[in-house]
């Protein structure tokens, strides 16, 4: 599969990678489907960011600005959206922020992307332990990310044949 380059290789920035200071919507949509780009599915619009913000899934930019913590979530969104309604996103969004600080959270969410990536796509045998708990929260998030990621290789799979 071409693909499996582009997820071998796929990687999410860590949070202290993200830009600090606050980007404009474009640059934030143009930042983030950068960064997803390998994934081929997923796109964000300038209105589904606004959207969000609209419908409270992510506080609203300062003076039009938008924040790396509003970032961060911006890419969780991205890809529970697919497998989640807007309630239950709503939830783990909550859940997330009452067990966990916004950069810990994020840095394990984009370490257990590339993870279980890696194990769907056939690029390594097992999936790795990734952090050192093990709690409800965090297998609630694997099995989000892992309900995303056979989605995508269906996805990827019969574009291909």
């Amino acid at each position: 599969m071409k693909k499996e380059v582009a997820i071998k290789d796929f990687q999410l920035p860590t949070y202290s990678d993200i830009p600090e200071m606050g980007l404009y919507l474009k640059q934030v949509v143009d930042y983030l489907n950068q960064h997803l780009a390998p994934l081929g599915n997923l796109k964000l619009t300038n209105s589904m960011v606004s959207n969000y913000v609209k419908h409270k899934l992510i506080t609203p930019p300062q003076s039009r600005l938008y924040q790396r913590e509003q970032i961060a979530t911006l890419f969780f969104i991205a890809i529970a959206k697919n497998v989640m309604d807007q309630e239950d996103l709503r939830k783990a969004l909550a859940i997330q922020k009452d067990t966990y600080p916004i950069e810990v959270a994020y840095d394990y969410f984009a370490k257990e992307l590339k993870n279980v990536l890696l194990y769907v796509f056939d690029q390594q045998e097992q999936l790795q332990k990734v952090g050192h708990d093990h709690t409800k929260q965090k297998q609630m998030l694997r099995n989000v990310i892992m309900a995303f990621a056979y989605r995508e290789y269906l996805y990827q799979f019969f574009r291909e044949v």
